[in-house]
């Protein structure tokens, strides 16, 4: 695989028709390159990192001009949806589009065949709905469930899978993993992610279950906290009625 630094003129000009959109300029570009599109781009400094092209086409802030289009010819010259990321993280295309929000990135790397279930999330090395679910990314997150993505128990919560959730804390159901019945952990960082997603009823049912409602969680905010900062007017004014807290 060719590695080409960031300031290469073949790297700025493939990166220019990616994001741009011009999908003239970049069939003609892989066409006279035959080696292009399964080629990498390298970064120093800050966000270091290796990419391949279809990163290119999905990196923040994502939503590119006719990024489908730049996606399906890209693929059809030879690059491949599940390249990883080298560098901090080992992230596909399909998690940068789900972290961006951008449905119609994700859509095409889907048809392209792109792997839903593909590890490497920055979130503690999961799937790209892991990332879309984090970052509070819905529309990507309930286009990946469309797609037929697997739901953890924080998944599930999160989205306001009410079901599920309490099928897999029931028991009645199992964790596609192979892990057990969640414990009290389990079911407080998933009502962490309830008051995140502004799930209401879900986070009442989890509080029943047992959950830690002051519990500090990812970036060092508390359920109120997170929801608070997601606008989650109804969830943050239930919390409150019960006490509970902000972080100090």
């Amino acid at each position: 695989m060719a590695v080409l630094d960031v300031r290469d003129p073949v790297a700025v000009a493939v990166t220019e028709a990616i994001r741009g959109g011009d999908v003239a300029a970049l069939r003609a570009l892989l066409a006279a390159r035959p080696w292009l599109a399964s080629a990498a781009i390298r970064q120093d400094g800050e966000a270091a990192g290796t990419r391949s092209l279809l990163h290119i086409a999905t990196d923040w802030p994502g939503h590119f001009p006719r990024s489908p289009e730049v996606i399906a010819a890209l693929v059809a010259a030879g690059a491949d949806p599940d390249a990883r990321f080298v560098g901090a993280h080992t992230e596909t295309p399909l998690h940068w589009a789900a972290s961006n929000d951008d449905v119609a990135a994700l859509d095409a790397l889907v048809a392209a065949g792109a792997d839903i279930e593909a590890d490497g999330a920055v979130v503690a090395g999961g799937t790209p709905l892991a990332d879309a679910r984090a970052f509070g990314q819905w529309r990507a997150a309930r286009r990946l469930l469309e797609h037929g993505a697997r739901t953890t128990l924080q998944d599930a919560a999160t989205l306001g899978l009410l079901d599920r959730v309490e099928g897999l804390v029931e028991g009645r159901v199992a964790e596609e993993d192979g892990s057990g019945r969640p414990d009290r952990d389990d079911i407080t960082s998933a009502f962490w992610g309830a008051c995140h997603g502004g799930q209401l009823a879900t986070a009442q049912y989890l509080l029943r279950q047992g959950a830690d409602p002051d519990r500090v969680g990812y970036d060092d905010r508390t359920p109120l906290d997170i929801a608070v900062a997601a606008g989650a007017d109804d969830v943050a004014a239930w919390l409150r009625g019960r006490g509970a807290r902000t972080r100090p």
